[in-house]
């Protein structure tokens, strides 16, 4: 088993060229809307209708682990068994849970009437609560060092250590699909993402193949269906507007960071991102440095864009072209593509126009993220689709992050900006792997 909190720097193999019929739907059988969405790619795509699979899922947002293995994992791997060598896409599309996790007991701890039980809470609610609870019995006992709450405080200690431990082993449904064909991993925690384009091939020919994951989604299936019809279109004529990039001036030292995995490294990717993408693709890009994010209506013709941080907090700066990839590196800016009235990034993306959109569906560190100046880097090549975009860059798999879009969506295709030997390791002088990788 692999997890990866760190990272090495060898080049893997390739995998040739994805085709439609590689690409396997999963839908929900439980909503006809999602079947609907499905059908939709199929037509647009060229996808063989046989290619859907059809699942009895919940129509929620969340499905807990024993639903996942039994109703999504189990049937899934029936579905595709004669196909396994063929299939190297799993798309779920509108109406198939979005995050996956470990249900929630209550541990015998007792919560004031005035809060929610525990086990309504969510795991980061959850944690919170145990901790402040843990706060007040401390102070109880220092009155009252024999009393009841010494008891008390080894349950919500427990309580707190099985918290934590649920909340890294949260994960997308999509991140937790790539492993569809591992029969054991550990999902307490990130795992290696042996897709990357740096992953050591000895490494990757020890453990069974990962399959690239992504999600056709979004708040309406009407929305679902706007992401591939707007990617088939422009893929024609290829993606045209300007790149927008906001940094926030956080300085990067290899010194103390050497994966780049710290806010440092990420911000200087960003740069990295702004400078490859204007001084060898000679695209218009606009970098902002500053702290403060751009202003609402400052970033008209919208093609690209990549920034931080500005939590659950939505700001309407970009007008997005048809055809735009968009993303903004905050924690939990997926873990609703469907709620009412949202400030959260990914569903105000696509609600705005944006095509393709990553985030999490909680909280998922920094390193959950690709760094943007190699998705970025690959995607204006025009050798790779969105997915293998996603996958070539995405640092860890079991874990937080989805890529919302047409997987076989390639922007410049018909119009590649450089080549994608231009891409490297960024930021600049970070290393992949450590030696902290469990095996």
């Amino acid at each position: 088993m692999l997890t990866a909190l760190g990272l090495c720097c060898l080049v893997s193999e390739a995998v040739r060229a994805i085709q439609p019929a590689d690409v396997a739907i999963v839908c929900n059988r439980n909503m006809p809307a999602s079947q609907e969405v499905a059908e939709f790619y199929c037509e647009k795509r060229g996808v063989p209708r046989s290619n859907i699979v059809r699942l009895d899922l919940p129509i929620t947002e969340d499905i807990n682990i024993a639903d996942y293995r039994q109703k999504l994992v189990s049937p899934l791997r029936a579905a595709l068994k004669d196909r396994k060598d063929r299939i190297q896409v799993v798309l779920c599309v509108y109406g198939v849970p979005l995050r996956v996790g470990a249900d929630l007991p209550t541990d015998g701890v007792k919560t004031p009437a005035s809060q929610k039980p525990l086990m309504f809470l969510n795991g980061r609610e959850r944690l919170q609560m145990l901790e402040k609870r843990l706060k007040e019995l401390e102070e109880a006992a220092k009155a009252n060092p024999k009393g009841p709450e010494a008891t008390e405080k080894a349950k919500v200690n427990q309580a707190i250590a099985s918290a934590r431990t649920t909340l890294q082993s949260v994960a997308s449904v999509d991140s937790e699909l790539m492993h569809l064909w591992w029969d054991e991993y550990d999902r307490a925690g990130p795992c290696l993402n042996l897709l990357h384009f740096q992953a050591p091939p000895a490494l990757v020919k020890d453990h069974p193949p990962l399959i690239m994951t992504a999600r056709l989604d979004g708040p309406t299936a009407e929305i679902a269906k706007r992401l591939v019809a707007d990617a088939v279109e422009i893929e024609k004529v290829g993606l045209k507007g300007k790149v927008y990039v906001d940094a926030r001036d956080q300085r990067y030292d290899p010194k103390t960071d050497p994966n780049g995995f710290g806010y440092g490294g990420y911000d200087e990717s960003m740069r990295e991102m702004a400078g490859l993408l204007k001084d060898q693709a000679k695209l218009d890009v606009i970098l902002d440095n500053k702290s403060s994010v751009f202003a609402p209506g400052a970033c008209p013709e919208c093609a690209l864009y990549c920034g931080w941080y500005s939590h659950a907090n939505y700001v309407d700066s970009c007008t997005f072209v048809k055809g735009a990839v968009a993303w903004h590196l905050a924690s939990s800016e997926a873990v609703s593509l469907r709620r009412k009235n949202s400030t959260l990034w990914c569903q105000r993306i696509l609600e705005n126009g944006g095509c393709a959109t990553i985030g999490p569906v909680a909280e998922p560190f920094t390193l959950g993220f690709p760094k943007p100046a190699e998705f970025f880097g690959f995607l204006i090549t025009g050798e790779y689709t969105l997915v293998e975009c996603y996958a070539r860059t995405l640092n860890v798999t079991s874990w937080m992050c989805t890529l919302i879009g047409d997987p076989l969506y390639n922007p410049y295709k018909a119009s590649p900006r450089m080549k994608s030997t231009l891409v490297s390791p960024s930021p600049k002088g970070r290393r992949f792997l450590t030696d902290s990788v469990k095996k």
